[in-house]
Order: structure tokens, then C-alpha cells, then sequence
């Protein structure tokens, strides 16, 4: 059991300002519908906390987010989860991006020196810093979306881990490097481990997030890899449509499960019991139309 630390992706404003994008409402009307005054609410967007419980569910109520899991954001309190009963050995590869980190992940069978790479960090020489010294090999490569802290490194990390298989979302170019298209639902195995592609837009238009499992290894846990889709704590920008984004991440919360590890782009390792419980976008009314 491993109990994994990394600072959340997502401060208060920062949740509050992407709720009222995802929402389609200005501060103004936050303030009207919450009752909560609009400075207030521009100081709390700037990083200057100074609210009430209350105050902060009633934010949470008019921007239809899970009040509960608001006030723990916002008091430091968001649980950090134990990590436990995957089938594989996962190795966390973190690199500085902005004020925060961004995420790769290598998943591998325990005893191998060869694994799955997830992601490819901003460049190769950020990631090979932190690179796990028992990896010697790539089985394969599995890219969730194209943004440089996700993809800069493709071109040579193919070249340095070649032949490796790079498989992605269409968006993806990279020179001398074109990766696989998979559709929604593709399985694809590798040894013992099956990677089965979701197809999940809406922080970009083409998305992918990874399940990979162990069938030979009944009720084990799985790992997600949830790319900018779905972080500890909240959810990504919606760069391409708010609609689908709340729609894949309430799939996902809905449908995996409970002690599914999720591994993330940004922020740290969580679990599919915690984010359905805690997540702030855990509630938001997906039948209602986004503006």
C-alpha cells in the first residue's frame, strides 16, 4: 500500500473559474445566484481566500459542483489516496510544467525491465531525469492528447526506445513518427496487461484515456489513465466543448470501478472512490445544456 503525494492541479479559483466556463455565467451572476458578493469572488478566482463554509456552498450550489468536496479543496483537507492491489509495478514520472507538474506514467509487469510508456512529457530529457533505471525497453507507447507537456518528447524517445509501437489520438504530429489510430473500446494486449482505448474529448477535441488490467488476475485493480480529462480533485479545461468533457468524466465516474487507481496528466495519483465522492465536477447536472 502506497499512500502517493503530489500538489492538486486545482486550487479554489481555480475551480471556481473553470466552474463558471463549464457553466457559461459571468462573476456577476455567480454573485447573484450564490449570494455571495462579487469581490469576494474575484479576490477567491485571484488566489486570496477569505470564504466561509458557507459561502463556499453556496458557490458550489449555484455553480451545480459538489459542495463537500469544494471545502476540502479550499481547506487543504482533499484526501491523498492509498494506492494498492494493481497487478503491475507504475512509475510516476514528474516534471516540472507552469507552478504545477505535469505527469507521465510507465506501467510494467514487476519483474521485466521493459513497460508502457503513457505519455511523453515536454521534452525527453525532462522525463529521462526522472526515468525508473530498471526500464530498459518500451513495449509500447500510448499518447492521451496532443499538448507539448504531453507529447514534446515522442520524437525522441521513438527513436531512442526504437522499434516501439506509438499509439494516439489522430491529432498527434510528429515528425517521422505517426502513431497508430485507435478507436473507442480498441483492446490491445501486451504480455499479461490488456490497454483498452476510451475515447474521451472535450478538454480537446481528440482525447484518449487508458484502462489497463490484468485478466489473468481476477478483481485486481485497474489503472486509468485519465490524461487532462479527469485530475484529483477536479476536471481539465474545456478547450473544446464543456459538454463533453463533464459527459466523459461523469462516465467515467459512473461506470469504472471504485478502487480503479486513476493516474492522471497533472496533479497526483487518486482513485475512481475518491473523485465520485469528492470531485467537485461529481455532480454537475450533465442533462442540463452548457452555454
Amino acid at each position: 500500500m502506497v499512500i502517493e503525494y503530489a500538489p492538486l492541479e486545482d486550487e479554489l479559483g481555480d475551480i471556481l473559474d473553470k466552474g463558471m466556463r463549464l457553466r457559461g455565467i459571468s462573476e456577476a451572476e455567480l454573485a447573484r445566484e450564490s449570494g455571495v458578493a462579487g469581490e469576494r469572488i474575484r479576490d477567491a478566482i485571484d488566489y486570496r481566500y477569505d470564504l466561509s463554509d458557507s459561502e463556499i456552498l453556496s458557490l458550489a450550489s449555484a455553480l451545480r459542483l459538489n459542495g463537500k468536496g469544494l471545502v476540502a479543496v479550499a481547506r487543504g483537507t482533499y484526501p491523498a489516496a492509498r494506492i494498492g492491489g494493481l497487478p503491475l509495478c507504475l512509475y510516476p514520472l514528474r516534471f516540472s510544467h507552469g507552478i504545477g507538474v505535469a505527469n507521465a506514467y510507465i506501467a510494467a509487469d514487476c519483474s521485466e525491465p521493459s513497460g508502457i510508456l503513457f505519455d511523453c512529457g515536454a521534452d525527453a530529457a525532462a522525463l529521462l531525469r526522472v526515468w525508473p533505471k530498471r526500464i530498459t525497453r518500451l513495449d509500447a507507447i500510448f499518447l492521451t492528447h496532443a499538448e507539448s507537456e504531453h507529447c514534446g518528447g515522442l520524437v525522441e524517445l521513438a527513436r531512442r526506445f526504437a522499434p516501439v509501437p506509438v499509439f494516439g489520438p489522430s491529432s498527434v504530429r510528429a515528425p517521422g513518427v505517426s502513431p497508430a489510430r485507435l478507436e473507442d473500446g480498441a483492446q490491445i494486449r501486451f504480455g499479461r496487461f490488456q490497454v483498452t482505448v476510451m475515447s474521451t474529448p472535450g478538454h480537446s477535441e481528440c482525447h484518449h484515456c487508458y484502462c489497463v488490467s490484468d485478466p489473468s488476475v481476477p478483481g485486481s485493480s485497474q489503472l486509468l489513465v485519465s490524461g487532462d480529462l479527469l485530475f484529483a480533485g477536479s476536471v481539465g479545461a474545456a478547450h473544446f466543448c464543456a459538454n463533453r468533457l463533464l459527459l466523459n468524466a461523469e462516465k467515467l465516474l459512473r461506470d469504472l470501478p471504485e478502487k480503479t487507481v486513476v493516474a492522471p496528466g497533472h496533479g497526483p495519483l487518486t482513485t475512481i472512490a475518491i473523485e465520485r465522492q469528492l470531485n467537485p465536477f461529481s455532480v454537475s447536472s450533465v442533462e442540463t445544456p452548457i452555454r
